[in-house]
């Protein structure tokens, strides 16, 4: 069967001959083949398998090219190395033929020689000659040559680990001897401060401190006593904490109910919320879904619903084939919903009316806060951010009439004592502003007054010399400041012009006059003419006045 192929090419005789044995061979009727160790080769076995490659091909049929080859494993032993360093003997005296030419070894040429390389070598010095190797041949088998650790000297490992040992241990003195040194230094300034204390009477009786080791301890042994999944610095006192804590649960262990959220083992991973009855943001873990939900990951299942839903409704779309095309329809198909949304709500409104009612106040003023960063100073000034708002009256405010650039009321003139507008100096309060020349002829106006009024002045007789008798001060004070005359005090009133003032009132009321015509301006027999109102006239005036804020005003007893 295998060996077709070591006689050359085989004729067509030959090759319709074996293709009759083997069929023979399979239907039984001509025994099988045998292999070299006698035992038959089952007839059914397929070419592929029973053929040997020709670097494996002996030209009789086999199967040996299948079986894994055997050889001596006693030879094959993870221990069985090359002894290295090893020497066979003492160094020759003298050079010998064929000798490495550099160290003068037998065992090694020059071009494979380790030693340094020397000015002049061994065959030409006949010195410092090398001893032989000891030439080893090491069996190993397949695993011993791919062991990584064949032939290493734990001895090796042994010598570094003394070495940082050692450099730990010097390490840990000096540090002792640091905290030897400044606790010593403490101590003995308390001390120095502790005996002054009992010298005055001030301290206690006992020495101050228990004992010097119980110290020195504290901070000599404080980083061998750090707490678990912590880390000290005793230099720095810092504290830093791991980043597995081991007081964390595990997800898988906050609900041990068969029946509650699922957990895979495999991806680690606990979709559902295991405690129901708890809300998320009080819950330790609200499951991986709550994370799913935050983010951009809502408008990306919103984009692949839109995209299922346009498929279906037969629009080519598909978010994975064209990504792009489906953003821009899904920000039109919004757009146009808003836009449909919005004149569905015009068209109702216009029909039903109610659209004062939407109308709402700003959220600022809602929740009276605001976003805006702002920082002030210790005086109420804004420092950083925006500047506060100018509280306004509910008066209109800087409204500019006739021209003007000012306001009424931003002048003031000093001579005459009025008010004007400081765009033009005019007093004239509604009147048309003249700019500069207004100014100009205000200023010609108040030089002419001041001229006047001082020639005026030099005219005048002296003014008369007031008198410095205190009586004559204290008399005419109390006239100028008296009740009487501002209409208050004990007035005497003639009983008889009173009640004749009293009919006039109601009499008049009874007509519906105004005060006007009551008081000032008018009077009947004197058009235009005024005259003084009397005392009795002026009470019964006050006595009949209605008074429209009075909430008695228009109480009526029904009884009476």
């Amino acid at each position: 069967m295998a060996s077709a192929s070591a006689t050359g090419k085989l004729s067509r005789e030959e090759f319709r001959r074996q293709k009759d044995l083997d069929a023979a061979r399979k239907a039984g009727t001509a025994p099988a083949a045998v292999d070299e160790e006698g035992k038959a080769i089952n007839p059914h076995i397929p070419q592929y398998i029973a053929q040997a490659p020709w670097y494996l091909d002996t030209g009789a049929p086999s199967l040996s090219h299948q079986r894994i080859p055997e050889y001596d494993r006693s030879s094959d032993k993870l221990d069985n190395w090359y002894d290295r360093g090893a020497k066979a003997g003492p160094a020759a005296k003298k050079y010998r033929k064929g000798a490495c030419e550099n160290c003068g070894a037998m065992t090694h040429k020059k071009q494979d020689c380790l030693e340094r390389p020397r000015k002049k070598g061994a065959k030409y010095t006949n010195r410092d000659i090398a001893p032989d190797e000891v030439i080893q041949d090491v069996a190993a088998g397949y695993d011993a040559k791919r062991d990584r650790w064949n032939g290493y000297d734990p001895a090796e490992h042994k010598r570094v680990y003394e070495e940082y040992a050692a450099l730990e241990a010097a390490r840990q003195k000096l540090r002792e001897e640091e905290i030897d040194k400044r606790t010593t230094t403490d101590l003995a300034a308390v001390r120095k401060v502790a005996k002054a204390g009992k010298e005055k009477g001030e301290g206690r009786d006992d020495d101050f401190g228990s004992s010097e080791d119980e110290d020195e301890d504290q901070d000599k042994y404080a980083e061998s006593a750090d707490a678990v999944g912590q880390k000290l610095d005793t230099k720095t006192r810092i504290t830093v904490r791991n980043l597995r804590i081991r007081e964390d649960t595990a997800k898988y262990l906050i609900n041990l109910d068969p029946s509650s959220a699922y957990y895979d083992p495999k991806t680690r991973s606990m979709r559902d919320n295991p405690l129901k009855n708890v809300p998320p943001e009080e819950a330790l873990f609200a499951g991986d879904n709550f994370l799913r939900y935050s983010g951009d990951a809502p408008e990306v299942q919103k984009l692949q619903l839109f995209a299922w839903n346009a498929a279906a409704r037969g629009n080519d779309v598909h978010m994975n084939a064209n990504p792009t095309q489906g953003q821009l329809l899904h920000q039109k198909y919004i757009q146009k919903k808003e836009e449909l949304k919005d004149t569905t709500k015009v068209s109702i409104l216009s029909k039903y009316g109610g659209e004062e009612y939407l109308e709402k106040a700003p959220k600022e003023l809602l929740q009276g806060q605001t976003e805006e960063y702002v920082e002030y100073s210790r005086t109420g000034q804004v420092v950083k951010g925006k500047e506060r708002a100018k509280t306004r009256s509910k008066y209109l405010e800087d409204v500019y009439v006739n021209n003007h650039t000012a306001i009424w009321g931003s002048w003031y003139d000093p001579a005459t004592g009025s008010w004007g507008y400081a765009c033009c100096h005019s007093t004239v309060h509604m009147s048309y502003c003249t700019g500069e020349d207004g100014i100009k002829a205000a200023q010609a106006s108040s030089a002419k007054n001041l001229l006047e009024s001082a020639e005026s002045s030099t005219s005048m007789p002296p003014p008369p010399v007031p008198s410095d008798s205190a009586e004559e001060r204290k008399k005419k004070a109390e006239e100028l400041f008296s009740k009487k005359r501002l209409g208050e005090g004990e007035l005497a009133l003639d009983r008889d012009r009173l009640q004749q003032a009293l009919s006039e009132e109601r009499k008049r009321k009874g007509r519906g006059d105004d005060d006007d015509d009551r008081f000032g301006k008018k009077k009947k027999g004197g058009l235009g003419q005024s005259y003084e109102v009397s005392e009795e006239e002026l009470e019964a005036y006050r006595m009949n006045r209605r008074i429209s804020d009075d909430p008695m005003a228009n109480y009526v007893d029904k009884e009476l």
